[in-house]
């Protein structure tokens, strides 16, 4: 499958799985729809459409064609939500929060609406599980989050958190059979309420 298919794809299922983790968040879930609506045209010929949420709102979105880069505007009852993403979307993470050193970005994910903001970043590098897994714990308890998950999967593991402030994170890390290298998927988001 086409890369740029599956960075909007890998939102969208990141996004239902931190809705299920953290709780009810009515914009996140529309943006989820708009990501699976994104990566189904992002494998297609259509490079800009409209589309409708099961709620009835409507959207608009976007493909740059040579980069893969999509984007979409979500309009609701509550306001306007927007998201960017693609290999080449620099990574909006809240202050305190980086991308593991020289891990390699394989693509960024900004979301932002009258909820709150998120970003989800897909990078792959060198240094261990263990290693990832330690950095972003160390930011998130920096940044007031409370680690509320782990779990150790296969060849990865998985931790997730929140803040009283409506901070919250999840981690994925696992190491990939062929390449030997690690990836992982952060996913931080501020003042979701829901």
């Amino acid at each position: 499958m086409d890369p740029h298919c599956l960075t909007p794809l890998r939102f969208a299922l990141g996004a239902r799985m931190m809705h299920w983790r953290f709780g009810r968040n009515t914009m996140l879930k529309r943006l989820a729809l708009a990501t699976a609506v994104l990566a189904l045209s992002a494998c297609g010929s259509e490079k800009s459409g409209t589309f409708e949420t099961e709620e009835g709102d409507d959207g608009v979105y976007t493909i740059d064609p040579a980069t893969g880069e999509s984007s979409a505007k979500i309009t609701t009852d509550e306001g306007t939500a927007s998201f960017r993403s693609g290999a080449n979307v620099k990574a909006d993470l809240p202050a305190g929060w980086s991308i593991y050193p020289g891990a390699e970005v394989i693509s960024a994910t900004n979301i932002d609406g009258v909820e709150g903001k998120g970003t989800m970043v897909t990078m792959e590098s060198d240094a261990s599980v263990d290693d990832l897994i330690a950095h972003y714990r160390k930011q998130a308890k920096k940044a007031g989050l409370e680690i509320k998950m782990e779990m150790t999967v296969d060849k990865g593991r998985i931790i997730a958190g929140t803040s009283r402030d409506g901070q919250q994170f999840s981690l994925n890390v696992t190491t990939d059979t062929e390449s030997g290298k690690v990836q992982a998927q952060l996913m931080v988001a501020t003042d979701l309420g829901g």
